[in-house]
């Protein structure tokens, strides 16, 4: 692979894209038309089951700039960011969904914020276009990230985000089944900043996250990159053992001064309930950890490329 002085790598992560790649990349060259600027647009087609991987093969025909690599399957969107982050030639690399919500037309406002001695931009949208449901998962998301892994500048991030290459040093032997780039990122540099940029309506196809992905994307980020929710557990169990020898204290209190004992089965059933329901919340918490750690122990990996198209440099 042959690094491009100057370049700009342009990392794009596909999952049932064909309807849009086509117009995302005439875009694209139209804003970088400035021939003394080298471009390369890297589409990472992430196991659609459309015909996106040969609509990919057929831009690489067309345009010299356009790379493709071709996942076995699907690993999930931020894995397929790595991939395409650590294929880069670029000095500067820029990552965009395929859907054309991030207009390409922003991308410059990251790239000039960049030069003024920034290491990662975000675009942060003026007014997002996803649906109500989605803007909720987003949050929550941002806010384990700033609470739970420290990354202060969660509120700010989005997938529309560029930064400079030599970034990847910091995660360069990262090989892991789950993968946050935001997270990668934080390890190598604490130079963020931020753009608002235009958030257009979906282009074509629909969102890839459900209900059900979302909610397993944001417990493997808070589990495999924090230790938090092991201190959380470790707090709810002494807090309620405290309760426990305080509850104690007070019936036997209740036995030796007053000669009584605290009547009502419901009471201690209850007491029994929550403690218990304490314990099975600490072991939960706990198996997810013993979870990654079988994970990385069957050296699973981030990504397999099965194929690529265009002209790397080499």
């Amino acid at each position: 692979m042959t690094r491009k002085q100057g370049g700009i790598s342009i990392v794009v992560p596909v999952y049932l894209g064909a309807q849009t790649l086509a117009p995302l990349v005439e875009r694209l060259v139209a804003v970088f038309e400035n021939p003394g600027q080298e471009l390369e647009i890297l589409m990472v087609n992430d196991g659609s089951t459309d015909n996106s991987w040969q609509v990919i093969c057929d831009l690489a025909g067309r345009y010299p700039q356009v790379r493709g690599l071709n996942l076995m399957r699907n690993f999930g969107q931020h894995n397929a960011l790595l991939a395409g982050i650590r294929s880069a030639t670029g000095d500067f690399i820029v990552t965009m969904d395929d859907d054309l919500q991030n207009p390409p037309e922003e991308v410059p406002k990251l790239l000039a914020k960049l030069a003024e001695g920034h290491d990662v931009i975000y675009g942060v949208p003026e007014q997002e276009q996803h649906g109500r449901f989605r803007d909720t998962a987003s949050v929550m998301t941002k806010f384990l990230m700033r609470v739970g892994l420290g990354f202060k500048h969660a509120d700010k991030s989005s997938s529309f985000r560029a930064f400079r290459s030599d970034l990847r040093r910091g995660f360069e032997h990262f090989d892991s089944r789950y993968v946050s780039i935001d997270v990668l990122l934080t390890w190598a540099t604490t130079k963020f900043s931020w753009v608002p940029v235009r958030h257009d309506q979906r282009a074509g196809g629909k969102s890839g996250y459900t209900l059900r992905k979302l909610f397993r994307h944001m417990m493997n980020m808070i589990t495999s990159f924090s230790t938090i929710p092991l201190k959380l557990a470790s707090v709810v169990g002494f807090s309620f053992t405290v309760f426990g020898f305080g509850f104690l204290f007070y019936i036997l209190f209740n036995y030796f001064v007053h000669g009584s004992a605290v009547p009502g089965f419901a009471f201690l059933g209850s007491m029994i309930a929550i403690f218990s329901g304490v314990q099975l919340f600490s072991l939960g918490i706990i198996g997810e950890y013993i979870g990654r750690i079988h994970q990385r122990a069957l050296n699973e990996p981030c990504y397999v490329i099965a194929e690529e198209v265009g002209d790397s440099g080499d």
